[in-house]
């Protein structure tokens, strides 16, 4: 049995859908999923290790035999600690089936076969009784059904079901309630990634049009590291507010609700984003907490255990509101069964009933957050108009291949005022019914690039192919804007993202080495020779080679019909444990100005990296750890090999010692 899954082709900037075989999607999960940064996750194990404990003893306390059902077991993990703890029997549910079969092996492993029964079933397909699932309702409910958004992975449903069917009325639960915070700020670093901000070319104002500007956006989340968002991007405008709670021990509903809380405003300012985290009490009496509050809301920053399974949450009011100090405010939250979403009224209309943002200008749901940041970015627009200025000629006809790209209007800004108007065409696909359509040849070729559909950097090299595609309608004399990528490489340390492609070994005492092995099978499987996107700028590290430029593709040019490969050395000049290869593609639009997709900065001494926060790049993690002297004898030995069929790029790479 076959089964189909999207991949982009850089070839026609498309999402194709190719054929693979019934286990690849199986694989994909497994390979890119966060269970290593669970098991990784010390606080979160301690903490749900410390509830369990606490729940047995007082099950125990009470004269009752102790039966524990577990949602979304996982490894096991947590229904091992149940039995350690005392527990008599446990229900381990987890609904898919290559974890469930870990699960299992791993249950074997440490010797709970007779005491855990994993059950490879959505929780609420499980039955009870005695020819069920399970013999007989549970007395402990333990989950893990939260993502960044406390409900997103369907837990009110979940919860609502469970009490419903399969624990008895008076259960204990850990964790035993969840609290939501939330605070209002002004911030014009997180606006940029809402609204498309006015921009200034030439001396002409370039305004949104008005339906992007009264559009209340789309009511997703956005999940970031809040950690590696600067305190001082952000003016408070009310104080961390607690928004609403969840008693997990009580029946839950998933209908939806609201709720709000009051505050008067700390200081005048713009009302544009709400930050927003929650934390878990594994007991009743909330003396063991699990919080995610961002590092900077700690007295000890040092002492914030990094997680990337749970983040924290930006939300954007539908609409900046203007507040004074001392202000009334009504901060209001509201969540169907799966999401939450923001509001805020004034005192004088607290009787407002909150609505749900609906993106009425498309705009929202075609641009990611990121891509709202780019084309905010100030200083790269100014990049793009000088390098535009600088080319453009009165009678220029300019042609602009890229997804939602400003380039088109800047450039027409920049003509004479002889022309009427430079000649534009979005291009996606080129054939020979496109093609009438030019009745000029073109001058000037001009990409960002941006592709929506483009996940890694090279990905955007579907700009080369439409410029190949169009050669025929390209006068001689035509400029390329770009004229040529560079794709660079860097070793860099990890400081924490490290963890997602560790192996565990034992976790709690526990042995999961069985995950480790599954999880290693399938990055084998394909993904280990891959690169994956990330956001490195959330992320921090260390270079531990200086960059280096391993490809350089000229749009000069037609793409080859033969691969381009590269190989060779970089040493290392920085110590640490060198936990893979970031990669990045850096544009050059004219002979004197580049932009960068990766670092915007040169290297620090110290090895520190600034990111563009607007891009992902690329990372190669290797499969083992190895600390680096940087003493400059041990090498980064490369091999890439760029292939103009299939517009992707095969990578190698090691190290190496020269004393070796």
């Amino acid at each position: 049995m076959k089964t189909f899954c999207g991949r982009a082709n850089p070839t026609t900037g498309a999402l194709d859908w190719v054929e693979e075989s019934e286990e690849y999607d199986y694989h994909q999960e497994i390979a890119r999923s966060c269970y290593a940064d669970m098991l990784h996750d010390k606080d979160r194990n301690e903490k749900y290790y410390q509830g369990i404990r606490a729940a047995v003893s007082r099950v125990k306390a009470r004269g009752e035999r102790v039966v524990v059902l577990d949602i979304g077991t996982g490894t096991g993990l947590l229904s091992m600690m149940a039995v350690t703890a005392g527990a008599d029997y446990c229900y381990a549910i987890e609904v898919f089936k290559p974890m469930a079969q870990a699960a299992t092996c791993i249950v074997e492993r440490n010797g709970f076969s007779d005491k855990i029964k994993v059950i490879n079933k959505h929780s609420t397909e499980v039955t009870v009784g005695p020819d069920g699932d399970m013999q007989e309702r549970a007395n402990i409910l333990v989950t893990e059904l939260f993502d960044t958004e406390l409900i997103g992975e369907g837990a009110l449903p979940s919860y609502e079901h469970a009490h419903m069917h399969l624990v008895q009325a008076d259960c204990e639960a850990v964790p035993h309630r969840a609290t939501v915070y939330a605070q209002l700020v002004e911030s014009d670093m997180l606006w940029k990634w809402s609204q498309l901000q006015p921009i200034e070319v030439d001396g002409n104002k370039l305004l949104p049009p008005p339906a992007v500007v009264k559009c209340a956006g789309a009511p997703s989340v956005c999940d970031i590291q809040l950690s590696q968002v600067p305190p001082e991007s952000f003016t408070p405008l009310g104080p961390i507010c607690t928004m609403f709670r969840v008693d997990f021990s009580k029946p839950v509903s998933s209908a939806a609700q609201s709720y709000t809380a009051q505050f008067k405003a700390q200081t005048s300012g713009r009302a544009q984003v709400v930050l927003s985290w929650w934390d878990i009490d594994m007991d009743p009496d909330g003396n063991i907490v699990c919080t995610m509050a961002p590092s900077w809301n700690y007295s000890d920053p040092h002492t914030y255990p990094w997680r990337d399974h749970w983040m924290q949450s930006v939300y954007f009011l539908p609409a900046e509101e203007n507040v004074s100090e001392g202000e009334e405010l009504n901060l209001i939250i509201s969540h169907d069964d799966y999401s939450l979403w923001y509001s805020l009224t004034h005192s004088q209309n607290i009787n407002m009933a909150p609505f749900r943002p609906c993106c009425t200008c498309q705009a929202h749901l075609v641009w990611t957050r990121p891509r709202f940041g780019e084309l905010n970015d100030e200083q790269r627009t100014e990049s793009y108009v000088n390098a535009l200025r600088s080319i453009l000629k009165p009678d220029s006809v300019c042609l602009s291949v890229s997804d939602g790209s400003l380039l088109p209007i800047f450039a027409y800004l920049l003509g004479s005022k002889k022309v009427r108007r430079p000649f534009f065409f979005r291009v996606k696909r080129f054939t020979n019914y496109d093609l009438i359509f030019f009745t000029l040849q073109i001058s000037v070729l001009m990409g960002e690039p941006y592709f929506s559909t483009s996940l890694l950097p090279w990905h955007s090299l579907f700009f080369w192919y439409c410029r190949t595609a169009v050669a025929q309608l390209l006068h001689p004399s035509a400029t390329i804007l770009p004229r040529a990528a560079t794709l660079y490489i860097i070793a860099v340390e990890f400081q924490d993202l490290w963890r997602i492609r560790a192996a565990c070994g034992t976790c709690e005492g526990f042995d999961v080495s069985p995950m480790d092995e599954m999880i290693q099978r399938s990055l084998d499987y394909r993904e280990s020779l891959e690169a994956e996107p990330h956001p490195l700028w959330e992320y921090p590290c260390r270079a531990l080679t200086k960059p280096r430029p391993v490809l350089t593709f000229d749009f000069t040019q037609c793409v080859p019909e033969q691969p381009v490969n590269s190989d060779g050395t970089v040493a290392f000049t920085g110590r640490g444990h060198c936990h893979g290869v970031a990669l990045w593609m850096e544009y050059q639009l004219t002979e004197d100005i580049t932009v960068s997709m990766g670092l915007t900065k040169p290297v620090r001494e110290e090895g520190a990296c600034e990111w563009n926060p607007h891009r992902k790049q690329g990372v190669f993690f290797f499969r083992s750890v190895r600390e680096m002297s940087g003493d400059g004898r041990e090498n980064l030995s490369y091999n890439l090999t760029f292939e103009p069929h299939t517009g992707d790029i095969k990578m190698n790479f090691s190290l190496s010692n020269d004393t070796l």
